[in-house]
């Protein structure tokens, strides 16, 4: 699993560096869709693929289940590693995620994380300031 924050710029092509430490996570390729707060997620294929069966078993005829399809999956865009370990962030994606210039990749459990350097600050002052509830790290270390 990918862990740790590193920064990037974004190039005039729309392309970002995977960090190093992170391209065998994604080597097979890899999915990039929005994410939650304004980043955008990047999933492995194995990992995307196991999502989309889910996502087919969400009920047609929930209103939150349709909107939700439409929001992570319509954006969803295939990618591969270039020879210089660079993805290419399609045009729509970096404008919802405001993904120009200065960037941060972070890994997370299942995914990549790629956030525009502001919004990732922002996050972490949020989290800083309100952090989540005791229990979770209580269940999480025993």
């Amino acid at each position: 699993m990918p862990f740790g924050e590193f920064s990037y710029t974004v190039d005039d092509k729309g392309r970002v560096v995977v960090p190093p430490s992170f391209r065998d996570f994604v080597d097979d390729g890899m999915v990039i869709t929005r994410g939650m707060e304004g980043c955008l997620y990047v999933f492995p294929m194995s990992a995307w693929h196991r999502i989309e069966e889910r996502l087919t078993e969400l009920p047609l005829t929930d209103p939150a289940a349709r909107s939700f399809v439409r929001f992570f999956y319509s954006g969803a865009s295939r990618a591969k590693l270039d020879a210089a370990g660079r993805v290419t962030l399609p045009p729509a994606l970096r404008d919802f995620a405001q993904a120009s210039g200065n960037v941060v990749v972070a890994g997370a459990p299942n995914r990549l994380e790629i956030w525009s350097e502001p919004r990732w600050h922002a996050v972490l002052e949020e989290v800083q300031a309100s952090p989540p509830a005791p229990d979770l790290l209580r269940e999480l270390v025993g």
